[in-house]
């Protein structure tokens, strides 16, 4: 029986994921990247919410506010 079998396989085991991970991380910058620098050139926040999916928004709109309602006239 051999009992160092193990070590080299978990270790590649972890260099394919490693690659996996970096090939995933690629693909999704390759395809978000277009929208991302039109948000970026706007001032936009970009929030990575998953694989190939981006949550955009505009900082303005925190400064946006409810206008004051107006009292109805009674006649």
């Amino acid at each position: 029986m051999y009992s160092q079998g193990t070590k080299g396989l978990s270790r590649r085991k972890s260099r394919v994921l490693t690659r996996l991970q970096e090939l995933l991380a690629w693909a999704d910058r390759e395809i978000c990247m277009e929208p991302d620098e039109f948000a970026y050139r706007r001032g936009w926040t970009v929030t990575r919410t998953g694989f190939a999916s981006r949550r955009y928004r505009d900082p303005r709109f925190d400064l946006l506010k409810i206008p004051p309602r107006v009292p109805e006239e009674v006649s």
